[in-house]
């Protein structure tokens, strides 16, 4: 099984996941970088899976329905072009001899869903769309913190060695706040140094790991003391004990960095 990131617009990457034969995409905001990839490699699409409603994830929807044939899944709960099989929490999808559950998690947008392999060739994989990222996390454009809160709870939950892959090529400037909220952690630094090795060589950071994740991105250590004490810092009032308030007012520290 082969899974690539195919870039798309300035910093997306659209993933595509193939057997030599079949392929499966996720996210596809632009038509032309999987067609181009189905061409270039000989490959028949054969699923198209959405996260969310935004232009960029589903702007090529109907171009590659249209071209292949291809059979559309997104959230249950928000505006996806149709026809698609419409999906939510506790659902399974199964593409390419592989099972993928659904997992709800709201806070980028209202609907937003991600899908979780448990096993492919030895290790988990997760499609998250924009609600985590390597270093942080989706915008709230749509749900609250206690709400991203959640869903970044369920996904930090999954088993370490799960590849996390999401959808924008946002590592290093993400990386540069992590080290503001936490610039005593090594972990946190190593990775930094080894990601700006990876874009200087106009390499892809992702796919990231839940482990790794859990080490460095500032979002899904809110209950860790140093962390907690970064968001009072940032904003008085935050009590170190309410996690939610933590991450709000480090959400809101990103959104201002």
């Amino acid at each position: 099984m082969n899974l690539l990131p195919l870039p798309a617009f300035t910093d997306n990457y659209i993933w595509m996941l193939h057997n030599g034969r079949h392929a499966m995409v996720v996210d596809p905001g632009d038509a032309a970088p999987v067609l181009q990839a189905l061409q270039a490699q000989g490959l028949q699409l054969q699923a198209i899976l959405v996260t969310h409603h935004h232009a960029d994830h589903v702007g090529g929807v109907d171009a590659l329905r249209a071209a292949t044939g291809a059979q559309v899944y997104g959230p249950a709960r928000e505006r996806i072009p149709e026809p698609l099989v419409r999906l939510a929490q506790g659902d399974t999808v199964d593409l390419l001899g592989l099972r993928f559950s659904v997992l709800d998690v709201p806070g980028h947008t209202a609907g937003h869903i991600a899908y979780y392999c448990p096993d492919m060739e030895g290790s988990p994989l997760l499609f998250c769309g924009d609600t985590l990222f390597s270093g942080g996390c989706g915008r709230l454009f749509e749900g609250t913190p206690a709400q991203m809160l959640a869903s970044l709870d369920q996904l930090a939950a999954l088993p370490g060695s799960t590849r996390v892959c999401c959808t924008h090529e946002y590592t290093l400037s993400n990386l540069r706040f992590a080290r503001a909220v936490e610039p005593a952690n090594q972990a946190l630094r190593d990775y930094s140094s080894h990601c700006e090795r990876l874009r200087a060589q106009q390499q892809p950071t992702l796919p990231s790991r839940i482990a790794l994740e859990r080490d460095i991105n500032p979002f899904l250590r809110v209950r860790e003391a140093a962390v907690a004490a970064a968001a009072q810092g940032f904003d008085a009032r935050v009590q170190p004990q309410d996690a939610v308030a933590v991450f709000a007012a480090l959400r809101q520290w990103k959104d201002d960095f």
